[in-house]
């Protein structure tokens, strides 16, 4: 259980990574500490009941303090970042010392750890801006938008953006495939399938394939075809707190999984080629996509004729038009070549997705209409 002494206030040590502090006597919670430390992935700096490196109080991005050091802290100047650790959740005087203390939280263990974890991880991989989240998805089958997703990562990358490339369609066949790199050492999405609560963003990045610049979660040629949706949540929660993009292909029905993902995504593109029946389908698909992400737009696969254009298309489905993908009669080509989609900056599809990118991250981070 935790508590807020003082309202919600950005941390100083935003944007930066550091030791957090632990000061305590108290053996037993000494150790609870260190494990949920080592669970954030953060090596902490101990104080036994006394500060004794200079500067450290002034300096750690994070101070959890014991209950039983709360007092002799009571002199030291008021900072943010400094929470309480008690146990005993009948002992209302805890609340008194926490303000004489200047702390900004009261966190009771065990019932806190998961929250503390959370807190403390933040510290250990520093919390910056998230990265602009953009989902993709096929007004129906074969409409592109796998290989939009794989062109949309592919170019960001090469513009030296940290960038990471999310397979959420377990029937689409692999991005990494698409990406030439289905041999490439990393993990696959059934290494995450029981990811619960926090995923440190700095392993997941390590631990997945990297093709053309960027890192690629996809699935393994094995039978396993299911996200949990804890897993999806876990996962694009740390790959957004790297910061830089994500680009996540999503699959048309909208199960738990995928809902977990569109409630992070900042932006959707329905992929539509510019087809009676395809705008059919991608009618349905809005209709349901849109009960849970707010910002949908329609990208219109060309070419388009002179009696369905890309803006009645966009109409007929009640979307902004993201804009018009016009045909890339080499692509398959290309593929055959080792060029993954996008791979061309003079391409329509490279010169697509760098439009897209200059719209999207014109204000470093906001999605500009």
């Amino acid at each position: 259980m935790t508590a807020s002494i003082t309202p919600e206030r950005p941390s100083t040590a935003e944007g930066q990574r550091g030791r957090p502090l632990i000061v305590t006597e108290d053996e037993e919670l000494l150790d609870d500490l260190l494990r949920l430390c080592a669970a954030a992935g953060a090596e902490p700096e101990v104080a036994h009941g006394a500060l004794t490196r200079r500067g450290s109080w002034e300096s750690a991005p994070l101070i959890l303090v014991g209950d039983d050091s709360a007092a002799r802290l009571c002199d030291r100047a008021r900072r943010e970042g400094v929470f309480l650790i008690g146990r005993d959740l009948d002992d209302h005087g805890i609340w008194q010392r926490a303000v004489a203390l200047g702390a900004d939280n009261v966190a009771f263990l065990p019932d806190a750890e998961t929250w503390l974890v959370d807190r403390i991880a933040d510290v250990a991989e520093g919390v910056g801006r998230q990265a602009l989240t953009i989902g993709v998805i096929g007004g129906r089958g074969g409409a592109g938008a796998s290989t939009l997703a794989c062109a949309l990562a592919v170019t960001a990358a090469r513009s030296g953006r940290r960038t990471m490339l999310i397979d959420g369609d377990p029937l689409g066949g692999g991005l990494d495939v698409l990406l030439g790199g289905e041999g490439a050492q990393g993990l696959r999405w059934p290494a995450f399938a029981e990811s619960r609560g926090r995923v440190a963003g700095s392993a997941l990045e390590e631990s997945l394939p990297e093709l053309h610049s960027l890192r690629v979660l996809s699935w393994d040629r094995g039978d396993s075809v299911v996200i949990p949706a804890s897993a999806m949540r876990a996962v694009l929660a740390a790959a957004r707190r790297r910061g830089g993009v994500v680009v996540v292909d999503l699959p048309r029905r909208v199960d738990d999984a995928a809902a977990e993902a569109l409630a992070q995504i900042d932006l959707g593109l329905l992929v539509v080629p510019a087809e009676l029946r395809a705008v059919a389908a991608a009618h349905r698909v809005a209709s349901t996509v849109g009960m849970v992400l707010r910002d949908l737009r329609a990208v219109v696969r060309g070419p388009c004729g002179p009696e369905l254009g890309d803006e009645e298309i966009a109409d007929l489905l009640g979307l902004p038009l993201a804009g018009q993908l016009p045909p890339e009669p080499g692509l398959a080509d290309a593929f055959e070549g080792g060029e993954p989609p996008g791979g061309s900056p003079r391409g329509p599809l490279g010169r697509f997705c760098a439009e897209f990118w200059a719209r999207a991250l014109a204000d470093e981070g906001g999605v500009t209409a």
